[in-house]
């Protein structure tokens, strides 16, 4: 059986597919998995898992629409199966699982936009539970889809090579980070499509608790985030202004992980880096404001939730629609009055006898 995974929303969306490919692999037999993706991460993370026999990487969103088609219409009459993964209610990922011409093709139902995004072509699906995590989502669908049971629920899968964890042991020596320092991960990003900027906890915050944790643990302050947040590290490592913060320099998302393995604890906002630090059973102090931590929370791992748990939350839901607040007093105010003291306090309770 042949059968493609169509990951295209994101690198944290498709790290939290990882548990349902490993089932997929251990109870279809005879099964051949490939990936169709469109983010370098997610490719990486996918080639590393050894799940997979193809992955197909394409930048949808940069490349001339007619070179997408091509691309899609080569997938035709190759596949028994195909999945679109968990979040992926936009209709531009429904057509292309149509295109690629799958007689089966699994997918949630969704509970808003649903018809409006063509999640009709999709001819096997479970209805949307907001509730559910996306990792059980995801697993719900396959086995649909795949016809198999299982009662597991397996980690989120992204192998560290040695030559990885020998990189991480280099920097951190190269840096004169000691044995026994603490070392906290900070990630200040996050998505920007859908105005998903608007998600983020404030820099001058991040910088805050840094200066907190130096002075009051003797941390040391590693700030992590992609190449086109280097504005944004920058800005808070410049605020933090001390030689016991630092932003590293990686060649990609596996010696990001392998350094986030090596630290006590990441404070981040909702994001994919937050997933990569889950997959490497670190403590996570997540800070959310409007999206629905059912969905989202660490899996498997030791975490905290930063939120204000107010009455409008979450509003962000799975949907092409932009985030936007309707309140009438403070606009995100579930983000800009999540303070300092809130936070630090979920990361001292974490670090406990580290403390």
């Amino acid at each position: 059986m042949r059968v493609l995974i169509i990951a295209l929303s994101g690198i944290g969306d498709a790290l939290l597919f990882t548990p349902a490919a490993e089932l997929i692999k251990k109870n279809v037999p005879d099964v051949r998995l490939d990936a169709l993706v469109m983010f370098k991460g997610a490719a990486e993370i996918y080639d590393r898992t050894g799940l997979f026999d193809e992955i197909i990487h394409h930048d949808f969103l940069s490349a001339p629409k007619l070179k997408s088609l091509s691309v899609v219409m080569k997938l035709r009459g190759k596949y028994d199966v195909s999945i679109n993964v968990y979040p992926s209610n936009r209709f531009e990922y429904n057509l292309i699982q149509f295109l690629a011409g799958a007689p089966k093709r699994g997918a949630i139902q969704y509970l808003r936009r649903d018809f409006r995004e063509l999640g009709f072509l999709n001819n096997i699906r479970i209805q949307e539970n907001d509730s559910v995590h996306n990792v059980r989502e995801n697993i719900s669908i396959a086995k649909r889809t795949l016809g198999f049971e299982t009662q597991e629920e397996p980690d989120l899968v992204f192998p560290i090579s040695q030559e990885d964890e020998r990189f991480a042991d280099r920097y951190l020596a190269s840096c004169g980070f000691a044995g026994g320092d603490m070392l906290i991960g900070f990630h200040a990003g996050s998505a920007i499509l859908k105005n998903q900027a608007k998600r983020r906890w404030e820099p001058e915050k991040f910088a805050e608790l840094g200066r907190r944790l130096i002075d009051s643990k003797k941390a040391r302050i590693l700030i992590f985030g992609g190449p086109d947040e280097n504005d944004l590290k920058a800005r808070i490592m410049a605020m933090i202004d001390s030689d016991r913060a630092t932003i590293p320099s990686t060649s990609g998302l596996a010696q990001t992980a392998a350094l986030i393995r090596r630290t006590s604890l990441l404070v981040t906002n909702d994001s994919g880096m937050m997933h990569v630090a889950s997959a490497m059973k670190r403590k996570i102090v997540a800070v959310v404001g409007p999206t629905n931590t059912d969905y989202i929370h660490p899996w498997h791992t030791e975490h905290e939730i930063a939120s204000l748990h107010l009455e409008c939350s979450p509003c962000f839901i799975y949907s092409p629609k932009p985030l936007k607040c309707f309140r009438d007093d403070v606009k995100f105010k579930c983000i800009k009055e999540l303070t300092v003291d809130m936070v630090y306090a979920k990361v001292a309770s974490l670090l406990g006898h580290q403390g």
